[in-house]
């Protein structure tokens, strides 16, 4: 059945344009798994010589395809809130009308586990992982985002950890070294705070149709504190984990982006609203950047025990 605000309830013999696709698939998104992507790649420690397909087929893997299919399959199941919260978005618009949200995110599923079974068992499991959760997170009856806690770890893992371990696994041909999967969880911990954040702006169309976001749940204030709290601690844990591993000057750098970090929550916290998108455009930079960092701290212990 229809709903009255959602345009998109049409002819289902009428197709999106390419452009409309695009946009579905939000190619803004895409930078935090491809980075994180990258992350895992650089920490593995390998050499890039002879390897570049694979390198460039995972990029795709965790941008365009997983997180694209995550994309696609939210805004489908989540079409009469966005025609709340965002009513020019491609579905609630018309501008991808029918059924064609649910088609694209069946094609795009297909497409990222056929590049996935060719870069081998560890990057099609990784795959398989995201994937369910991207469902999962959307799809009744499970619907993982109508629980603030379990929607947001999901988020956070399809977005930092699982792109993470799967870049490393691809360049090791293997099971990561134990030290890149514990950093990996670490930054997916702390991506839950960017999470929640990122959940500010929906908070009237969530309340409406009974999704239970962090900051519905606790206030848009205690939320703010919870989120800085959530990526904070991760970070300590990391620098004192490069400490303990003897890559000091790492340890440095993520210390100081740290700092620069603590300084913006500052600001953050006292109008947690309105600061939010300036944070996500600075704070959430400075947490990626020690990421990297981390990464190629991680590379140089390839092959130690």
């Amino acid at each position: 059945m229809g709903h009255p605000l959602v345009k998109s309830d049409g002819p289902a013999f009428a197709r999106p344009s390419p452009l409309a696709v695009v946009e579905l698939l939000k190619p803004i998104t895409w930078f935090a798994p491809m980075w994180a992507y990258a992350c895992g790649v650089i920490s593995a420690g390998q050499p890039f010589e002879g390897r570049w397909l694979e390198v460039a087929l995972g990029v795709l893997l965790a941008g365009p395809l997983v997180c694209g299919t995550s994309q696609a399959v939210n805004d489908w199941y989540d079409r009469h809130v966005d025609a709340i919260n965002e009513p020019d978005r491609p579905i609630p618009s018309g501008r991808v009308p029918g059924q064609w949200g649910l088609y694209v995110g069946l094609i795009w599923t297909l497409a990222s586990l056929a590049v996935a079974s060719a870069l081998g068992i560890w990057a099609l499991t990784a795959a398989c992982v995201g994937l369910a959760l991207a469902w999962a997170y959307s799809a009744p009856p499970i619907r993982l985002k109508q629980e603030g806690w379990r929607g947001a770890t999901a988020v956070a893992a399809c977005y930092e950890g699982l792109p993470w371990f799967t870049g490393a696994a691809i360049m090791a041909s293997a099971l990561p070294d134990w030290r890149v999967c514990l950093i990996a969880a670490l930054y997916s911990v702390g991506a839950i705070g960017i999470m929640t954040l990122n959940d500010f702006k929906a908070v009237e169309g969530d309340r409406h149709m009974g999704i239970r976001s962090l900051p519905v749940q606790l206030g848009v204030e205690r939320a703010a504190l919870l989120a800085c709290v959530m990526m904070v601690i991760p970070q300590v844990v990391v620098v004192a984990l490069l400490i303990a591993w003897g890559a000091s000057w790492h340890a440095i750098a993520v210390a100081l982006l740290l700092i620069a970090q603590l300084v913006l929550m500052r600001r953050l916290l006292r109008e947690p609203r309105k600061q939010a998108p300036f944070y996500n455009a600075t704070g959430t930079s400075l947490y990626v950047a020690g990421m990297m960092v981390s990464a190629f701290a991680l590379s140089n212990f390839a092959g130690t025990a």
